[in-house]
C-alpha cells in the first residue's frame, strides 16, 4: 500500500500523495480530516510520512501477553542487563560460526552479529545496538500478522527457546 501511494518513489509520502492514496483505496474523507490523520501519523513532524511512521499508525496495539513474551526474549538476549542488546550480549546466546556466510568465509563473526542486530535496529538510528523499544517495534510488526495470541506466544518461545 505504501509503495503504491508513494507516487514519486522517494520512500516518503507527502500530504498530497497520502490524500490521493486514500481516495484511490476508496477512503473518502474531508480534507481537514485527512490533514488531521496525516499529522497524527507524522510523528517526527517532518511534513512527510516514512514507511515506519505509516506502519506504526496502521498496526493494531499489542496486548500485555504479547508484550510480556517479547520482553522475556529481550531479557534473554540482554546478557549484560543494561537494556541494550550489543554484540557482546549476542556472543553468549547466538552462535555466529554456524551462519552460512561465516562458514564460507564471506563474513567475520562480528559481521554476522551486526547483520543479526540490524534486523531489529531502527532504520533511523542504525547503531549496531538494539534497545527494548526497537525490539518491541520489530515484534509489533510481526504481531500484526498473527491473529492468535497462543500462536504468537508459541512462536516467540520456540524462536528464542524460552520456558
Amino acid at each position: 500500500v505504501f509503495r503504491i501511494m508513494d507516487d514519486n518513489g522517494d520512500k516518503q509520502l507527502t500530504f498530497a500523495e497520502f490524500k490521493k492514496g486514500l481516495r484511490d483505496y476508496g477512503v473518502i474523507v474531508e480534507d481537514a480530516d485527512a490533514k488531521k490523520m496525516f499529522q497524527a501519523f507524522d510523528t517526527d513532524n517532518s511534513g512527510t510520512l516514512d514507511f515506519d511512521e505509516f506502519l506504526k499508525a496502521l498496526r493494531p496495539p499489542m496486548n500485555a501477553r504479547r508484550k510480556k513474551v517479547i520482553y522475556e526474549a529481550f531479557r534473554k538476549l540482554d546478557k549484560t542487563g543494561d537494556s541494550v542488546i550489543t554484540i557482546d550480549d549476542l556472543k553468549g546466546v547466538f552462535n555466529a560460526k554456524k551462519h552460512k556466510k561465516f562458514i564460507n568465509g564471506e563474513w567475520t563473526e562480528e559481521q554476522v552479529f551486526l547483520s543479526f542486530l540490524s534486523s531489529f535496529d531502527s532504520p533511523d538510528d542504525p547503531d549496531g545496538q538494539v534497545t527494548h523499544e526497537e525490539f518491541l517495534n520489530y515484534y509489533s510488526g510481526v504481531s500484526a500478522s498473527i491473529d492468535s495470541d497462543a500462536y504468537f506466544d508459541l512462536m516467540m518461545r520456540n524462536a528464542w527457546k524460552l520456558k
